[in-house]
């Protein structure tokens, strides 16, 4: 599947701008930078020193629907839109979409879409996970439209972007985790050895090699805990939603958590670099969405909602995890369903505010 670049604004733009950001210039502790933004999630510095953001979209009205997760039957399904973006951010108020056309679900308004959770550059590209939330099955319909959910896009240099991997179909054949399958591409790496991503619907880590092959390099931990209507324990699934590299080339991955989202159960994880048993590394916090290593051993823990999904409040948390562990909340933050955070090439931190909510997202510069 290959399509063209609606709205690619100058050449090698996504991977190889040739002018500096402006970001650098600006000063305030804490600053919006881009706004109207659908979903942003995932965000993060390109070779040429812009911000790129991935927008998930509104989704859109056409006749291709998905149920949405976790919702009862009679929810009004996702629906399949070109909606999805990559956003280049170049200053306060100056940014674009330079890449349009991605696909898109969500239900009638827009809000808490699927569609591109993540980017990362490397291997001469961009590369974008496009989420799911779905048995890899119920992309049929989709998949014989020319339209696939839960696959990582690579943007190349012409300015055209191309489907080339099916993540989803990894869960399909694997189940690394042994549930019923259900996929959901979230958090996405790119290192030397090839790439990896967290699969928030299979509570795994998949490692890809540069000639595309998968394979599981950790199942993550379902653990119960008390459910929180009835005398009794649930299993609570992982739900990792993030991963990055530690200085010693292991593996950071951070949970959000499934059902019933408790305050202070959330982990960070350590998990070898080939692969293998998952340690403990922080904890105590709430469904984290995303981690950023600050470059001195320590990084920032973002959390999406800081007092759980059941619980009444909207407030996200940024925490930062010194080398020697110690916890530090960023208050000066003031984030709502925030869904992504980078430290920039300036020690700036560059969160997306907002994830879950079509036009009204945003990027917040803090500076820690």
């Amino acid at each position: 599947m290959r399509h063209s670049v609606i709205a690619f604004t100058a050449a090698l733009a996504v991977i190889a701008a040739s002018a500096p950001s402006s970001l650098e210039a600006q000063s305030s502790a804490r600053l919006v930078i881009a706004t109207g933004l659908d979903n942003p999630r995932g965000l993060g510095f390109g070779p040429g020193g812009f911000l790129y953001v991935v927008e998930a979209g509104r989704g859109g009205d056409s006749t291709l629907c998905l149920p949405q997760p976790d919702a009862p039957p009679t929810a009004p399904p996702r629906c399949y839109g070109p909606t999805g973006a990559v956003t280049r951010v170049v200053g306060l108020g100056n940014h674009q979409r330079v890449v349009t056309g991605l696909p898109s679900l969500a239900a009638p308004g827009g809000a808490q879409a699927t569609g591109p959770h993540d980017i990362a550059f490397g291997f001469g590209a961009a590369y974008v996970a496009t989420g799911l939330g779905a048995n890899p099955a119920a992309r049929a319909e989709l998949e014989a439209n020319g339209i696939r959910f839960g696959g990582l896009v690579r943007i190349d240099t012409t300015g055209q972007w191309t489907d080339v991997l099916d993540l989803a179909g990894y869960e399909a054949t694997a189940n690394p985790d042994g549930g019923l399958p259900y996929s959901n591409p979230y958090g996405l790496l790119l290192r030397a050895s090839g790439g990896v991503f967290a699969d928030a619907g299979g509570n795994a880590l998949i490692g890809i090699t540069p000639t595309g092959g998968m394979s599981t390099l950790a199942v993550l931990p379902t653990r119960l805990t008390p459910h929180p209507f009835a005398p009794r324990d649930v299993p609570m699934e992982s739900v990792p939603t993030t991963v990055v590299e530690g200085p010693d080339g292991s593996l950071f991955v951070g949970e959000f958590t499934g059902f019933p989202f408790p305050v202070g159960a959330a982990r960070v994880y350590r998990i070898p670099a080939t692969g293998g048993t998952p340690v403990v590394l922080a904890e105590g916090f709430t469904n984290i969405i995303d981690i950023a290593l600050d470059g001195t051993g320590g990084g920032y823990v973002l959390e999406h909602d800081a007092d759980g999904l059941l619980g009444p409040g909207t407030a996200g948390r940024l925490v930062h995890v010194s080398a020697s562990g110690a916890q530090t909340v960023l208050t000066g933050a003031n984030l709502t369903k925030p869904g992504g955070v980078t430290v920039g090439p300036d020690g700036a931190l560059y969160i997306t505010n907002m994830s879950t909510s079509a036009g009204a997202g945003e990027v917040v510069r803090l500076v820690p």
